[in-house]
């Protein structure tokens, strides 16, 4: 779509009614029919919106397929649909592009995330007051019981978003979302992702079009028969995150969609305007991005590329005055985002020099913009 145009301004005070809450599966014969059964009878028993659930099979080989149609046939709100594509992304796209209901959602099929949280993730999409919204397993008010491992890769992870991006949300990968079907339709334009970076792409895009996404605490029990593989799933996210960071340092990440401005409610009230972006974090960066480049190509020829990037963001944040222990997170997504860069490109000072300063700088370009949306709404 055509982001030059004027974006059309999103009516936060209507009533959004019925609710279609996606079920993705690859080769989940077995899962399926308790997901869908157990799903049903929780929404039956009093859900207050207008709701229907969607299959998607993305792939399957087994009996998945045949299993799906079983259940559309048995339950009248039951919906099931085959796609080629392997991939959580490309069933909620395929599903949520063509869903005739007001508010799109999905879950896992393992039913990891409690269903008592299904109608506080909806109301607030529902209600106007929010775009998306997300279940979070890392909220203070959350129980979880999950593995080490997972706990200590989700929490590294969360964390790079939020202080390499200035993400305000806390947990990406929660499989429990809702959107505004018209919202994230042309968000959905924009996502190259069809695996498990969907979801983050998702929510950094809607973040830098300054949308509202709201979190809901959620009780979460980790599936032992779990399909994800995890350290594949990391390597991906990274390069997934790189990815973003360059189009929104292109500014190609804008959407046709935007929140009203807010209206005093007092009548004596005034709007503050605007405030000018400012340009001293700006000039951080480059000051900043010059030096480290600089100290990386000097110490090169003394250590392997991982421990000289590892001394030269370090020396950089003491020159510059970045260091300390409140920026010690952004640190390490800078080091593991430029490390992987790094050892991405062939030996050699001229293309390692490169790889590092460009993903250092669109890091750090990255956290200017998430600043100025803050302070200046979106773009």
């Amino acid at each position: 779509m055509d982001t030059r145009a004027e974006p059309r301004t999103l009516d936060t005070a209507t009533r959004l009614a019925s609710v279609d809450i996606v079920i993705p599966v690859l080769n989940e014969e077995r899962a399926l029919p308790g997901c869908v059964s157990t799903l049903a009878d929780f929404l039956r028993a009093g859900f207050p919106l207008p709701w229907r659930i969607t299959i998607v099979d993305n792939g399957s080989t087994d009996a998945t397929w045949p299993v799906a149609n079983a259940l559309a046939a048995e339950f009248e709100r039951v919906h099931a649909r085959r796609i080629d594509v392997r991939g959580r992304g490309a069933a909620l796209r395929a599903a949520w592009r063509e869903s005739p209901a007001e508010v799109v959602a999905y879950m896992d099929v393992d039913l990891s995330t409690d269903l008592d949280a299904l109608f506080p993730l909806v109301a607030s999409v529902a209600s106007g007051h929010s775009e998306i919204a997300v279940g979070t397993r890392l909220a203070h008010s959350a129980r979880i019981r999950r593995s080490l491992r997972r706990e200590v890769v989700s929490r590294g992870y969360n964390a790079l978003l939020r202080y390499g991006f200035g993400a305000g949300f806390s947990d990406a990968q929660c499989g429990f979302k809702a959107a505004r079907t018209d919202v994230v339709r042309p968000l959905m334009d924009k996502i190259e992702d069809d695996g498990w970076f969907f979801d983050t792409e998702l929510l950094l895009l809607a973040e830098h079009n300054g949308l509202r996404v709201h979190e809901v605490p959620v009780d979460w029990i980790e599936d032992v028969d779990s399909r994800v593989r995890i350290v594949r799933t990391a390597v991906d996210d990274l390069k997934g995150l790189a990815r973003v960071a360059w189009s929104m340092s292109l500014g190609r990440a804008g959407v046709g969609v935007r929140r009203s401005e807010p209206t005093p409610t007092h009548p004596d009230a005034m709007v503050a305007g605007r405030r000018p972006a400012r340009l001293g974090p700006f000039a951080v960066i480059g000051l900043s991005t010059v030096v480290y480049a600089l100290l990386f190509l000097l110490l090169r020829d003394l250590w392997p590329p991982a421990v000289t990037n590892l001394c030269a963001l370090a020396l950089t944040g003491f020159v510059t005055g970045e260091a300390g222990r409140r920026a010690a997170p952004a640190f390490l997504a800078n080091y593991a985002l430029t490390t992987m860069a790094v050892l991405a490109v062939p030996p050699g000072p001229l293309p390692e020099v490169c790889a590092v300063t460009a993903t250092y700088c669109l890091l750090g370009f990255a956290r200017f913009v998430a600043l100025e949306d803050m302070i200046n709404g979106p773009h």
